[in-house]
C-alpha cells in the first residue's frame, strides 16, 4: 500500500526527532487506523530498531527484540543472535551505549501486549530513562492499540507519568484526507465509499476502483466470509478495552437509543466508562445543540465510525440472510439502503469541510455544529458561532442529492433560523449536494463533493 496523507503528524515526528535529547513519543489510536504505517514512514532512513509486542512469554518478546536489534545494531562487542538480551534493563543500556554519538530510533510496537507479560517493564523504561537522559541519542516512540492501557501509562501514578515529550492520538482520515486513497473515483463516489468504509486506510484500500459499486459490495459485504462483516465482528470484539459492555452499547445506539438513560435502559448496566472510551476512539460521537454549553442535558450519542454505522445499522438487517446463503438475492436491498445510510455520514462530512473553510466563513469562527430545539423541532445541520459571544453567523443544510435548488433550501433554513437568532437576515447560509446546486444567490455557500474530496 502507497503511503498516503499524515502530513501533520510527520512533521510533528519530525520537529519530535531533532531535539537534542528528546523523551520518548507515545502513540496510540485505534487497530487499523495506520499507527505502524505511519512510524515506517517516519523511520525510513534512519537507524532504527522496530518491535512489535507480540503477548509472548517474557523470554521469547525478550530474544524476538534481541534479533530485531541484531539487525540495525551491529556491535563488536555484542553479537546478539548467538547472544540474545536476558532482561530489559540490559538491552535498554546497551541500546543506550549504541546512539551515544549517532541518534537510534526505538520503536516499542503494541507496547501493551509488552507489559502484559512483563509488567516491570514500565518501571525499567523509567529507571533508565532517568539516569540516561542527556547521555545519549536513543528516542524512544511506544506505541499501541489498547485503549485503557494507552491512557493508563499516561496517568498520575503510573511509572512513566509525565517521561513522554510528544503525545499523539492517531485517528482515522478525514474526508480531504481519505480522498488522496481513492484518486481514481470521482467526488460523488468518493463520498460514497467514505460513507460506507469511514476513514480507516485499510479499508478504503479494500474498494477496488475499475469495480462497479454492486461489484465492490459483492465482494466486501455479500458473502459470509465478506471482508467487512469479518471486520466488522472483530471491532465490536476488540476496541474499547474489550469492555464487557462495548458491543452491545454501540448495538444500542445503532438502533436508536441516543440518551445515556435509553442506552442504560438497553444494555441494563451505567455505559458512563464505556460511552468514554468509545468517545475517546471517536467510534461514538456526543452531539449536543452547538449553542449550549457543555452542561447541558440535551445531548445525544451517535455511531461516529461510518463503516461501524454502516455494518450496525444497514449491514445487520440483511446479515442472516447472507450467513444462509442468499447475498446474491439481498444485494439489491442493500443497495437501494445506502442512500438513508449516507444522510449522517454527508452531514458530518460538510461540518468537518466549514470547519477546514472557517476563516471563508467569517472572523473568530469559534465553533461548527449542529443547532435543534428543545423538542427536536427545526434542526439546522451546519451552524458557525463567532467570537467570545458565540453568534451564529452560518447556518448550513447538506442534502445526499446529485441536485439541489440552493434557494428553496435557503429560504426554509431562514425559516428555521427565525428560532435560533433574532437576524436571521444578518446570517450567511450554505448549502451542499453531491454534484451541483441550482438557482443559488452569489451570497450562498455553495459546497458540492468536489469540494470536500478534492
Amino acid at each position: 500500500m502507497v503511503f498516503v496523507g499524515r502530513q501533520e503528524q510527520l512533521a510533528t515526528l519530525g520537529e519530535w526527532w531533532t531535539e537534542p535529547y528528546p523523551r520518548p513519543a507515545l502513540i496510540w489510536g485505534r487497530r487499523r487506523v495506520g499507527k505502524t504505517a505511519l512510524l515506517q514512514e517516519f523511520a525510513r532512513g534512519k537507524r532504527v530498531v522496530f518491535h512489535t509486542g507480540g503477548n509472548r512469554s517474557a523470554h521469547r518478546e525478550l530474544e524476538e527484540f534481541s534479533f530485531r536489534a541484531a539487525s540495525a545494531v551491529r556491535s563488536p562487542t555484542r553479537d546478539l543472535e548467538a547472544r540474545p538480551y536476558q532482561s530489559w534493563d540490559e538491552a535498554l543500556d546497551h541500546l543506550g551505549r549504541e546512539a551515544e554519538n549517532e541518534p537510534l530510533l526505538l520503536v516499542l510496537d503494541e507496547f501493551p501486549e509488552m507489559i502484559s507479560k512483563a509488567p516491570d517493564l514500565e518501571g525499567v523504561l523509567r529507571a533508565f530513562l532517568d539516569h540516561s537522559l542527556g547521555h545519549t541519542k536513543l528516542r524512544i516512540i511506544v506505541c499501541g492499540s489498547a485503549v485503557r492501557t494507552m491512557r493508563a501509562i499516561q496517568e498520575y501514578r503510573a511509572p512513566l507519568y509525565g517521561r513522554f515529550d510528544l503525545t499523539m492520538q492517531l485517528h482515522p482520515f478525514r474526508p480531504h484526507e481519505a480522498a488522496e486513497m481513492l484518486r481514481d473515483l470521482t467526488p460523488p463516489d468518493r463520498a460514497l465509499v467514505y460513507g460506507i468504509l469511514g476513514g480507516m486506510p485499510l479499508y478504503l484500500s479494500w474498494w477496488r476502483p475499475e469495480l462497479s459499486i454492486e461489484d465492490n459490495l459483492t465482494r466486501l459485504a455479500c458473502h459470509p466470509d465478506a471482508k467487512m462483516i469479518r471486520e466488522g465482528d472483530l471491532v465490536l470484539a476488540t476496541e474499547g478495552g474489550q469492555g464487557v459492555h462495548v458491543a452491545a452499547t454501540l448495538q444500542a445506539i445503532a438502533e436508536g437509543c441516543t440518551k445515556h438513560n435509553e442506552i442504560a435502559d438497553a444494555i441494563g448496566a451505567d455505559p458512563t466508562r464505556t460511552l468514554g472510551d468509545l468517545l475517546a476512539l471517536r467510534l461514538v460521537e456526543r452531539l449536543q445543540p452547538v449553542t449550549e454549553s457543555r452542561r447541558t442535558r440535551r445531548r445525544i450519542y451517535r455511531i461516529a465510525d461510518n463503516f461501524l454505522a454502516f455494518y450496525l445499522g444497514t449491514l445487520s438487517r440483511v446479515l442472516p440472510e447472507i450467513d444462509r446463503g442468499l447475498g446474491e438475492t439481498v444485494r439489491p436491498v442493500l443497495i437501494a439502503s445506502i442512500d438513508d445510510h449516507m444522510g449522517d455520514p454527508w452531514e458530518e462530512a460538510f461540518r468537518d469541510h466549514l470547519r477546514l473553510r472557517a476563516p471563508e466563513i467569517g472572523p473568530e469562527v469559534v465553533a461548527i455544529g449542529p443547532w435543534w430545539q428543545g423538542d427536536g423541532q427545526n434542526q439546522i445541520d451546519a451552524v458557525a458561532l463567532s467570537g467570545r459571544s458565540r453568534s451564529p453567523i452560518l447556518v448550513g443544510e447538506a442534502k445526499w442529492a446529485r441536485k439541489v435548488n440552493g434557494a428553496r433550501i435557503k429560504a426554509g433554513l431562514a425559516a428555521k433560523s427565525a428560532h435560533l437568532t433574532k437576524a436571521p437576515a444578518e446570517l450567511r447560509y450554505a448549502v451542499a449536494a453531491r454534484e451541483s446546486i441550482a438557482g443559488a444567490d452569489p451570497d450562498t455557500f455553495c459546497v458540492t463533493a468536489a469540494d470536500i474530496f478534492p
